[in-house]
C-alpha cells in the first residue's frame, strides 16, 4: 500500500515540479516582491526630474499669496486676471483661485483649474501650504505674544512602547508590524490554498474524463489515489513556500544588515544602535523606538525561521484539509462548470477566514479571534494572522492539533464520496445523492 502511494506521490509531485511555470513563478515570485517594495522609492527617484509646475495664484483675499512659497516642482506666479483669462497664458499649468473669504468663513473653498491631469500629491501639499496660512493669520489677529510659542509648546505627541508583562517566552514585533504582517502571511495561505486545491480538483475532473482513473482504479484502491495527489500537490505547495521561505531569509537575515547602513542616514543608524544596547533614552526619535524594535527582530535569523515554520504547519495543515474537499468535489462531477458551483460552498468560508483573520491581525486577544483561530475552516489564515503578536503557544498547538484531526476526519469523508464519485458519468449528483454513497459498499 505504501508503495502504491509512494508512486502516486511522485508522479503527482514531479509532474507538476518540472514545468516550466512552476520553475518561473518560483524563482520570480520573490523578485517580484522585493521589486514592489522599492517600486515607490524608484518612482520617486525617477520622478525627481520632472518638468517645473508653473501655477497662478489669483489670490482674492490680499493676503495668503505673499506667504506662499514653492515646493518640490511647483512654482507660484501672481495673477490679477480672470480665470479665463489666466487660462490662456502660456507657460503655465494652472489657476489657483483663492476665495476672498479664506480668512473668515470655515466653508470656503479653494479652487484649481488645471489644463490637464492634476496630480493628487500636489493638490494635497497645496491645500496643506494655505491651511497653515490661514491658521497662522487667524492666530495673529489675536495680537497675543508669543502665541506661536504658546501652541507650539502646548502641543504633545507622546510615544507609547507596549512592554509585554504576561510570562510568554514569544517574541512579538510592534503593533503596526504585526498587523501588517499578519494579513500578508494570511494571504500567501488563502492564495495557496485556492490554487493549489483547485488543482487537485481539476486534474481528478480531467482524468476522470480521460477514463484514466478506470484504468488506474483497478491497481489502486480509490482512497489511496486520493491521498497520493492530496500529499503529491501538498509537497509541490510546500517546496514553492520553502524556496520562497530561504530566499526571504537569506534577503532578511543577511543583504538587509549589510545594506541597511548604506540606506539610512546617520543619526538613524545611531537609533539602532541605541536600541540594539537597550539604551532607549538615547534614541532621538522615540516615536520610532517600537519600529526599529520590530525591523531588528525581523532580521534575527531564528525569529523568522519561527513565524516560516509556523506558517508552513498552519499551510500543510490547512491546504490537507481544503484539499480533501476540493478532492470530493472534483470526484462527483464532470466538468469544470458543475465544479465551480460546489466549489463556491467550499470559497466562502476560505473568504471569511481572511475577513476574520484581518480583524484578528487587529485585534488578536479578542474572543472572535480566538474562536475563528479554533475552528477548522478558518483556524490556517486566522492563527497565522495572530502568531506576529506573540499569542500563547498553547494556543497554536490547540488550534495545529484540531485542524489536523479534522483533516483526518474530512479525509474519511472525502474517501466515501471520492470510491464512488470516480464512477459517476453524464450526471450531475444532488446532496442527498452524495450522502446516499456513504452507506456503498
Amino acid at each position: 500500500m505504501k508503495s502504491k502511494i509512494d508512486l502516486i506521490i511522485r508522479r503527482e509531485y514531479l509532474e507538476r515540479v518540472s514545468k516550466k511555470s512552476f520553475i518561473i513563478t518560483t524563482i520570480l515570485m520573490p523578485l517580484l516582491m522585493v521589486f514592489l517594495m522599492v517600486l515607490p522609492a524608484l518612482i520617486m527617484l525617477i520622478g525627481g526630474g520632472s518638468s517645473e509646475s508653473k501655477i497662478l495664484v489669483i489670490d482674492n483675499s490680499g493676503s495668503i499669496y505673499s506667504e506662499m512659497h514653492g515646493f518640490d516642482e511647483v512654482e507660484f506666479f501672481p495673477c490679477t486676471e480672470s480665470v479665463d483669462s489666466a487660462l490662456t497664458r502660456p507657460g503655465f499649468d494652472a489657476v489657483l483661485v483663492i476665495p476672498a473669504n479664506v480668512l473668515t468663513s470655515d466653508k470656503a473653498q479653494l479652487k484649481l483649474y488645471s489644463n490637464g491631469p492634476s496630480s493628487m500629491m500636489r493638490e494635497s501639499a497645496i491645500t496643506g501650504q494655505i491651511d497653515n496660512i490661514v491658521k497662522d493669520i487667524r492666530l495673529r489677529s489675536y495680537n497675543i505674544e508669543n502665541i506661536d510659542k504658546i501652541i507650539a509648546d502646548a502641543e504633545v505627541c507622546l510615544p507609547m512602547t507596549t512592554i509585554r508583562t504576561d510570562k510568554t517566552d514569544d517574541e512579538n514585533l510592534g503593533s503596526g508590524i504585526s498587523y501588517a504582517l499578519g494579513v500578508a502571511m494570511s494571504f500567501i495561505l488563502y492564495m495557496f490554498i485556492l490554487i493549489y486545491g483547485q488543482m487537485i480538483m481539476t486534474s481528478i475532473i480531467e482524468e476522470k474524463n480521460n477514463r484514466v482513473l478506470e484504468l488506474v482504479v483497478s491497481s489502486v484502491k480509490p482512497a489511496q489515489l486520493m491521498m497520493g495527489k492530496i500529499l503529491g500537490v501538498s509537497l509541490v505547495a510546500l517546496t514553492q513556500i520553502l524556496i520562497w521561505g530561504v530566499l526571504i531569509i537569506g534577503l532578511v537575515g543577511f543583504v538587509m544588515p549589510a545594506v541597511l547602513p548604506s540606506l539610512l542616514p546617520a543619526d538613524a543608524m545611531s537609533d539602532i544602535t541605541a536600541v540594539q544596547s537597550g539604551n532607549i533614552a538615547a534614541v532621538s526619535d522615540q516615536d520610532a523606538v517600537e519600529l526599529i524594535q520590530s525591523m531588528l527582530l525581523l532580521t534575527n535569523i531564528g525569529f523568522i525561521i519561527k513565524l516560516i515554520a509556523t506558517m508552513t504547519a498552519f499551510l500543510i495543515a490547512g491546504f490537507l484539509f481544503y484539499a480533501s474537499i476540493f478532492a470530493a468535489i472534483g470526484s462527483s462531477v464532470d466538468n469544470v462548470q458543475d465544479a465551480g458551483q460546489l466549489t463556491t460552498v467550499v470559497t466562502f468560508p476560505i473568504i471569511f477566514a481572511i475577513i476574520f483573520a484581518m480583524l484578528a491581525a487587529g485585534e488578536p486577544t479578542s474572543g472572535l479571534a480566538f474562536w475563528t483561530s479554533i475552528i477548522p475552516f478558518t483556524s490556517p489564515m486566522v492563527m497565522v494572522a495572530r502568531v506576529p503578536y506573540g499569542i500563547p503557544g498553547w494556543e497554536v498547538w490547540l488550534s495545529l492539533a484540531l485542524l489536523v484531526a479534522s483533516f483526518i476526519g474530512m479525509v474519511w469523508v472525502a474517501g466515501k464520496i471520492y470510491r464512488v464519485g470516480i464512477f459517476m458519468y453524464g450526471k450531475k449528483p444532488t446532496i442527498r445523492e452524495i450522502i446516499r454513497w456513504f452507506n456503498y459498499k
